[in-house]
């Protein structure tokens, strides 16, 4: 480390100091309302990707502090404020309040959450965060309880992908007293004059880059490893069978395999088939996945990316590995700060509020993975 940093990190104190700096900071800034319960502990340690016991020393300065409170067998909550005196007339109405629900607060919703609070930041409003963790029943209460905190809008993700009639929950939303925006999400089969807004991810037009861009460096037989029963499976299963035809790839028998979770042992014996089918380039949904198969096609004599060039989706955690992985990124803090620029706008408009489609299509970065030259990535 340089002088420079050391004396830095001098300055800035100990970590467990600027992780409650930090937390004092967002709550200041209203990423979580008064009220609000912060995530569990493992959540928040990974996110703010520190140990557990550096948190809970950051935790309990709030605590002393009085900013945060910690309730016996329920969790930590973010302190009321203090009574404030009778507003005077005239005197500004109190703060607008967003909520916001995302599946997970560790992973893929980060990025889009920290685009929502820049704009809802810059404009002046709090926002309430709320994880519904992939769990129907959670998200459920999870809206109640925004909304009995009193937001005036909200942006949801809504677990469509867990539900038999996904459009029957799209269609119950308009009876919500608040305006919404969906983020990530559209309505599954939507009539023509559906009013829902939201700004989604182009996921078949990301695949389509990864595909093209295979063609490109001479790929014929290309393979998809995907997943099932996940927010965005289906869309990128079926971005990937529609630019595999559309782009001429060869997709020959046992090409393409989706599974809930991939074991290593699954992946390996995918890995197999590759070198036995003569498949050349591999676009997986998932940068772990990717990165299993990179280490399961080595174990069977393929260089990568000599033998088996590899495309990932997601772009979270694809340069952890030695071969640093090509993929396609979504625009997820773009995706958030245009869904909350939405909300403002039918927040501020009412019921003549426009609805909005919004979709954005992600980029591709070319990396090693997948053996294009130097002067492409």
């Amino acid at each position: 480390m340089k002088s420079a940093e050391k004396k830095d990190s001098f300055l800035r104190g100990p970590k467990y100091l600027q992780v409650a700096e930090r937390l004092r900071k967002e709550i200041a800034d209203g990423f979580w309302a008064p009220g609000a319960q912060l995530p569990v502990e493992r959540e928040l340690a990974d996110t703010l990707a520190v140990s557990i016991n550096t948190l809970r020393r950051a935790v309990s300065e709030l605590v002393d502090e009085g900013i945060v409170q910690r309730r016996q067998g329920a969790g930590t909550f973010v302190s009321p404020p203090p009574e404030a005196a009778p507003a005077e007339a005239g005197s500004p109405k109190g703060r607008r309040l967003v909520g916001v629900l995302v599946p997970s607060t560790t992973y893929y919703y980060p990025r889009v959450v920290d685009g929502i609070q820049r704009v809802l930041r810059d404009a002046g409003v709090g926002v309430v965060l709320a994880s519904s963790k992939y769990d129907l029943g959670i998200e459920r209460d999870e809206v109640r309880a925004m909304l009995d905190s009193g937001v005036q809008g909200l942006l949801l993700v809504p677990n469509l992908h867990l539900l038999d009639e996904p459009q029957e929950y799209v269609d119950d939303l308009r009876r919500l007293t608040v305006p919404y925006v969906l983020v990530e999400r559209r309505p599954p089969s939507p009539e023509p004059d559906d009013p829902t807004s939201y700004v989604a991810t182009d996921h078949p037009g990301g695949v389509a880059l990864a595909v093209r861009h295979l063609r490109s460096l001479g790929h014929e037989r290309i393979g998809h490893l995907g997943r099932l029963r996940t927010g965005t499976s289906d869309a990128v299963a079926r971005g990937f069978d529609e630019a595999a035809a559309l782009l001429g790839a060869d997709v020959v028998e046992g090409a393409v395999a989706r599974a809930d979770i991939w074991s290593a042992e699954g992946i390996a014996a995918y890995a197999r088939h590759c070198v036995d089918a003569g498949i050349t380039a591999v676009f997986c949904h998932g940068d772990r996945d990717a990165a299993a198969l990179v280490v399961a096609a080595r174990r069977h004599g393929l260089s990568v990316p000599e033998d088996l060039a590899v495309v990932a989706y997601d772009d979270e955690v694809t340069e952890v590995g030695d071969i640093p992985l090509t993929a396609i990124s979504p625009p997820k803090e773009e995706v958030g700060a245009l869904a909350a620029q939405l909300l403002l706008g039918r927040m501020d408009f009412g019921s003549g509020a426009v609805s909005h489609r919004v979709d954005v299509q992600p980029r591709l970065i070319v990396r090693a993975s997948c053996g294009a030259a130097a002067g492409d990535r």
